[in-house]
């Protein structure tokens, strides 16, 4: 199942052809440096503004937007991780998380290369709902709660800019959101294979080097995905397993089955966290989360203006979001292969929970946690027709159409996972309810006019993954 990641740090750049020209918006053979060159003469939609110019742009650094407050943590939040720097922070889950842990009391700041705006230009892959620039969202957010949240606008996969970060705002605590996230996205072709891997290992990797060097004492919330689990004939536990061979007795890491060069990239992050914690003493705690679902917390509904994401097309869009984007306009369900395909599934609002629930607990100095993220299995058929039985209700007649799986996986296999430390620390699960799909299905309908018919069916096959760039040029509905 694709992840649930915000936006990602970025480093890449446009490949020039023998007339010195850059390539066209969709092309992608990511290498250093890219994003100016890659829009050419145009602008990204939403771009960041430049404080020297007012001309918008996707920088490599920049400096914080700072405003003067009120330093003193409120009496609920912990002086140890008052200062949480979110990392993806305009993402989808970087949104709603950084907008929660502001309205918690806590002292946020956002860091992102807005490069996941980028990919929308790039592959037309554009959001349901309308989201404004982060300028604006958070401008929106200082008007609505009185709270400011610091912007950092760069890549953290330069390692000058994540340094400024850190000395700058000095974090108790890191939420590492900052990733590209969409399996599909990076069985595209070899540059976006090649970008995924690069851009996730190494801001990982940055993001330790700049804890051990400046703020030894920070708490990593790192987020991975259940998918490095992939579908074993036993139990998944959290984390860990205890194995005894040829009598002998040891835990050990859960062992790692990933599906696609992004789920790879997690299980590397897994690794290289997990070493650093024995060898330097980071405290981490790595959320391994299942597919998240739905658009609104109590945050993003204050206003418009503060509305997450919503992705729908067959890149970037999770099972249930697309389901029920697909109900809202009559276009048949698109079940890949059997169907039989099962995972872990959880509220945006869990989410965010979650993470807070993290902060609020850290791990130890050297000490390595894994918490497994969600709150309830589905098959994607059982997804299927909780879908058609809400559109039941709002007078939609909801069709299924199995379609070629183009990815490589079991479509039936045996799939039970432990989730109980989250729940042990105070998890209050939101579990899948006919309101909350009734709520998917009126968003989609409010926005139905937005959608490009065009991204729904998948065209990216594992197999059929390529060494020549391809590029992406979204239809016309």
């Amino acid at each position: 199942m694709d992840s649930m990641i915000g936006s990602c740090a970025f480093a890449a750049t446009a490949p020039r052809f023998a007339s010195g020209k850059t390539p066209a918006l969709g092309f992608a053979d990511f290498t250093r440096n890219a994003a100016p060159s890659l829009l050419g003469s145009r602008t990204p939609r939403n771009g960041a503004l430049s404080a020297r110019t007012g001309k918008r742009f996707l920088p490599i650094r920049a400096t914080a937007v700072k405003e003067a407050r009120n330093r003193d943590p409120p009496a609920a939040v912990s002086p140890d991780c008052r200062k949480v720097m979110v990392i993806g922070g305009d993402g989808y889950c970087g949104w709603a998380t950084a907008l929660h842990l502001s309205k918690q009391g806590y002292e946020v700041a956002i860091v992102d290369s807005l490069v996941r705006r980028l990919f929308d230009e790039q592959l037309g892959t554009y959001t349901l709902t309308p989201i404004a620039s982060i300028q604006e969202r958070l401008k929106k957010w200082k008007e609505k709660s009185g709270k400011t949240i610091d912007l950092f606008v760069g890549d953290i996969c330069e390692f000058q800019f994540l340094e400024s970060c850190f000395k700058s705002f000095e974090p108790n605590a890191v939420v590492h959101f900052g990733e590209q996230r969409s399996a599909p996205y990076s069985m595209i072709d070899r540059s976006r294979a090649v970008y995924t891997q690069h851009n996730n290992i190494v801001g990982t990797i940055n993001v330790l080097f700049a804890i051990k060097e400046f703020s030894p004492e920070c708490h990593l919330v790192k987020l991975g995905t259940m998918g490095e689990y992939g579908t074993p004939n036993i139990d998944i536990e959290e984390g860990f397993i205890t194995i005894t061979h040829n009598g002998r007795t040891d835990t050990l890491p859960y062992p790692k089955q990933a599906s696609s060069f992004y789920h790879l990239s997690k299980v590397h992050d897994s690794h290289n966290i997990a070493f650093t914690c024995k060898a330097w003493g980071v405290r981490a705690t790595d959320l391994n989360q299942g597919v998240v679902y739905g658009t609104f917390t109590p945050e993003t509904q204050e206003d418009e203006a503060l509305i997450n994401r919503l992705d729908y097309d067959a890149i970037f869009g999770t099972a249930l979001n697309r389901f029920c984007v697909q109900a809202a306009i009559g276009h048949p369900l698109t079940v890949y292969g059997k169907g039989g395909q099962t995972r872990g599934y959880l509220d945006i609002r869990d989410t965010v929970r979650c993470v807070e629930l993290a902060i609020a607990n850290p791990a130890k100095l050297g000490e390595f946690r894994v918490f497994n993220q969600f709150t309830e299995q589905f098959s994607v058929n059982e997804l299927a027709k909780l879908v058609t039985k809400a559109g039941e209700k709002l007078g939609i007649e909801v069709k299924t159409q199995s379609v070629p799986n183009p990815r490589v996986e079991a479509e039936e296999h045996y799939y039970n996972a432990k989730h109980t430390k989250l729940m042990e620390l105070g998890l209050e699960p939101h579990f899948l309810s006919e309101g909350l799909l009734d709520s998917l299905l009126n968003v989609a309908i409010k926005y139905a006019a937005r959608i490009n018919t065009s991204l729904i069916m998948p065209d990216i096959s594992w197999k059929k993954i390529g060494v020549t760039p391809r590029t992406l040029v979204s239809k016309q509905p």
